[in-house]
């Protein structure tokens, strides 16, 4: 007869569940409330009487708060434990999807202002409760929840314009619907909050303390933002970043513009969103087997060079090249979440890292749409916006190869 296991035994196994579940729900909530948006943004424009440059200083806006709370995130999360950071931000996030749906004068702009925010929060974070909890198996955690955020992000945007066409609410409800989300992830995570520091985290920090390469207290990494290999993670961050937001925002018109219909041209954003779910599967499956990953990085910018340079050649082939900006995005974006644990030895480090490189990386992410547009504005074509991706795509080669040695943040070259 076999005997039940052990008390123990058996809560740790429900905490692993739960902790897991909570990684995965946090990860939902990552792009949902972002991608919703361009679907219904012309509902929004007619509705507010806003033009074309406030809808997209709109889509811009969370970005941008990205890269004002990301340095913040890491102390926060010191004061009140990485738990609790996460946990609170989950219902500041709930609490802003509701804001911006609400009809009051302003409420979409402070409500999409404090949603940045409050995804900035778990953008950071999440990378630091994967090093803490999985440190052996942060590439293949990392690509899960990116193809995750990947598939929650295309279901989004595909029911946004059906779902705002259900009741006369129309855009707000169609907003306002994902509010239930984070707060269904703020349920699951809500066990996970009773304990500030796990015994996981006690051990990484004792170990880490022996390291004087890694320090454990998190005074010490400040130096963070004098390493070299840190700003390469952080610029191959910005840079493959630059290009997703570029892709969401302003592909569909540079397909129009060469031939292709509105409806062809948003099939093919659901085509670029499953293709990311692809390649953040791929990578995650190559991530651990791979002690550098340098060559990975460099073959998801030779893929994105292609991609941008086929649509400039051969525009009639759209699907081939929206694909693989898709799979070169899912696979450039998990490498680029995994370096921040892959980089560092503990889960301080992971979040100083992630907080530098996803503030200063981001930033260059929310002005690339911006500049590409006023690109397009002064020559009258694509050419020249799509020229400046394939130079993007040169940069992030050789900042992906750099990003991607196998060192530790703080090693000496």
């Amino acid at each position: 007869m076999t005997s039940a296991p052990p008390p123990a035994h058996r809560d740790g196994a429900a905490r692993a569940g739960l902790m897991l579940a909570g990684v995965l729900l946090l990860a939902a909530n990552l792009r949902a409330g972002i991608t919703s948006v361009g679907p219904v943004l012309g509902d929004i424009r007619a509705d507010l009487g806003i033009g074309g440059t406030a809808a997209s200083f709109l889509v811009a806006l969370p970005v941008i708060g990205f890269a004002v709370v990301s340095p913040i995130a890491p102390g926060i999360a010191r004061k009140v434990g990485l738990e609790r950071a996460l946990g609170g931000s989950l219902l500041v996030l709930a609490a802003a999807v509701v804001l911006r749906s609400v009809p009051l004068p302003g409420a979409i702009w402070v409500g999409t202002a404090i949603l940045g925010g409050a995804i900035a929060m778990i953008n950071v974070l999440l990378p630091a409760l994967i090093k803490r909890e999985y440190p052996d198996r942060v590439g293949p955690m990392t690509g899960i929840y990116s193809a995750l955020q990947s598939g929650v992000a295309a279901v989004a945007a595909g029911l946004a314009v059906p779902i705002a066409g259900m009741t006369d609410a129309g855009w707000r409800l169609s907003l306002g619907i994902w509010a239930a989300l984070a707060l269904i992830a703020f349920a699951v995570f809500l066990p996970q909050l009773r304990a500030r520091h796990t015994a996981a985290e006690k051990a990484m920090d004792a170990a880490a303390a022996e390291d004087a390469d890694a320090p454990a207290d998190p005074a010490h990494v400040g130096p963070m933002w004098r390493s070299p290999l840190a700003w390469a993670v952080t610029f191959y961050l910005g840079l493959q970043s630059t290009i997703y937001y570029t892709a969401i925002t302003w592909w569909p018109t540079v397909e129009h513009d060469s031939g292709l219909s509105i409806v062809g041209a948003g099939w093919h954003q659901f085509v670029f969103q499953c293709f990311g779910i692809v390649g953040s599967l791929t990578a995650a499956a190559l991530l651990h087997r791979l002690r550098a990953q340098s060559g990975l990085a460099a073959i998801a910018a030779v893929v994105v060079f292609v991609g941008v340079g086929g649509q400039m050649l051969f525009p009639a082939a759209g699907v081939v090249w929206v694909a693989m900006l898709g799979v070169s995005g899912g696979a450039s974006i998990t490498v680029a979440l995994s370096l921040f644990g892959l980089r560092t030895r503990n889960h301080h480090q992971a979040a100083a890292l992630s907080g530098m490189g996803q503030s200063v990386g981001y930033l260059i992410a929310a002005f690339g749409p911006i500049l590409v547009g006023a690109l397009h504005d002064a020559t009258g074509s694509w050419e020249w916006p799509l020229f400046a991706l394939l130079m993007v795509s040169v940069g992030i080669f050789i900042t992906g190869i750099l990003a991607g040695r196998a060192r530790f943040v703080g090693e000496r070259a």
